[in-house]
């Protein structure tokens, strides 16, 4: 069976898309590497952003509960 053929949304180029391609359907290997590549490194965090998101995420759920659960009357 062959692959369906696609063309690159950034370069123009024709390439076939492949089961477990990396990147965008929408994007030829060459144009998908950066993408890899950029995610990979994003999620170098210090301590204390970690910890401020860690918290505010905690903030977040608990309002929700809060508002899902609240008893009215």
């Amino acid at each position: 069976m062959a692959f369906p053929i696609k063309t690159c949304v950034i370069c123009g180029e024709e390439f076939e898309l492949r089961p477990g391609k990396p990147g965008f359907a929408n994007r030829c290997p060459s144009c998908s590497e950066p993408e890899a590549e950029r995610a990979d490194g994003a999620d170098h965090k210090d301590e204390t952003q970690r910890r401020s998101e860690s918290e505010m995420n905690a903030e977040r759920r608990r309002v929700i509960r809060d508002m899902l659960y609240r008893k009215d009357g």
